[in-house]
């Protein structure tokens, strides 16, 4: 039985992070505030109350020998003492990798995509059971890029790249430079149908503006293995943490040993929540996701995640186009057919499991959906629409 004999702030969120629970979750299991959690992740060194440290304890012999073990070889790496670490677990750092990049870029654009809908190929539905279409993009350097057209009035273009890197700071690199570079080419692809297909109209008044983009990462050929490539899908997933971008025309490296340093740490995010399946992995974060499935194994595809991926992201568009005319004083107005009603319905496809779901996809999507925080936006968007158009 594994023993911590003072709990800080950092045990604390190890913990957390190798039981793979969100704040809420954890504060929930403990029986504590979520505030508290929130605080051991900004206040490391901070000692709890003999009382929490009680708590702690029990939920740590309450843990899965799998979970025990991480937990014991991530807090002997957080104190430097790398005697009781296996030799694969001692030798993790940063090495070669490829990794197959897919960049989400959604923007609403409402009716002004009708002509391009009725131009498109058809699609097939995704998760969410949203009508879509699909017309070819020029991407010059992407394996593929396509413009998913939304019968709701949102258009999501998906770019897929292969990139092999010698390290993970070198892809964060490339991933941040490009993100000032797709929106403006994504902007452009669009107009051009635009103007092609609605002659009448000057696409320059349109304001095409994909203001977000979400990546989603297949993890390939690497060398990692147990809590290293735990680490990589985590880097992955949440690459800020390797990369300084107060200046984003000159994004450069956090600083020399950072990633050599958080493998080593067996480093995890504290919002971040990973789902598996088998022997493979993935990591669901905020501006992105990572998977690393095993070939040969019965396991979730990388197409899934996409086609999740793409609903989610044209929902998050169709939801903020809701919320931004709230903030702006005005009240929002939908065709019927894309009314609350419509929300209500995506909502329900996307959040409630399936007769014939399998338990791996059913963590993926649980995952995806609440790093995304899709849910509570798309309540709030129908709340605002049965208010306005009831």
């Amino acid at each position: 039985m594994i023993t911590v004999e003072q709990w800080t702030g950092r045990e604390a969120s190890l913990l957390r992070s190798v039981m793979r629970l969100s704040v809420r979750e954890f504060a929930n299991r403990l029986g504590i505030s979520p505030r508290t959690v929130s605080n051991w992740q900004s206040n490391q060194e901070s000692v709890c109350r003999p009382q929490t440290a009680q708590i702690l304890d029990t939920a740590l012999s309450q843990c899965t020998p799998e979970e025990q073990e991480a937990f014991r070889l991530r807090l002997a790496a957080l104190r430097g003492e790398s005697s009781v670490l296996s030799a694969g677990e001692a030798t993790a750092r940063p090495a070669p990798c490829t990794v197959v990049s897919h960049k989400f870029l959604p923007v609403y654009l409402g009716e002004r995509l009708a002509p391009l809908y009725a131009a498109a190929a058809p699609g097939t539905p995704g998760p969410g059971g949203l009508e879509q279409r699909m017309l070819p993009a020029d991407h010059r350097s992407a394996l593929s890029s396509v413009i998913h057209i939304y019968a709701c009035g949102v258009a999501v273009v998906h770019v897929e790249e292969h990139q092999r890197v010698q390290s993970l700071t070198e892809l964060a690199l490339w991933r941040y430079r490009t993100y000032l570079k797709d929106p403006v080419w994504a902007r452009e692809q669009l107009a051009g149908l635009l103007a092609r297909h609605t002659p009448d109209e000057d696409p320059a008044e349109l304001q095409l503006l994909p203001q977000y983009v979400l990546s989603a990462y297949e993890l390939r050929d690497h060398s990692w293995t147990g809590s290293g490539l735990d680490t990589a899908l985590q880097l992955l997933a949440t690459p800020s943490v390797l990369v300084n971008r107060q200046d984003p025309a000159n994004v450069v490296p956090l600083g020399p040993g950072v990633e050599d340093a958080k493998f080593r740490g067996g480093w995890a995010h504290p919002e971040a929540v990973t789902f598996n399946g088998g022997v493979s992995r993935g990591v669901a974060g905020w501006s992105g996701v990572a998977y690393h499935p095993r070939p040969g194994e019965r396991a979730l595809t990388m197409s899934h995640v996409v086609a999740l991926e793409l609903d989610v992201q044209a929902l998050w568009a169709l939801s903020s186009h809701v919320l931004h005319m709230i903030e702006e004083g005005r009240d929002p107005v939908m065709p019927t057919a894309y009314g609350w009603r419509f929300l209500r319905s995506a909502y329900f496809r996307l959040t409630t499991s399936r007769p014939t779901e399998t338990a791996q996809h059913r963590v993926m999507r649980e995952a995806i959906l609440v790093t995304s925080e899709l849910p509570d936006r798309l309540r709030a968007a129908q709340d605002t629409l049965r208010d306005s158009n009831p």
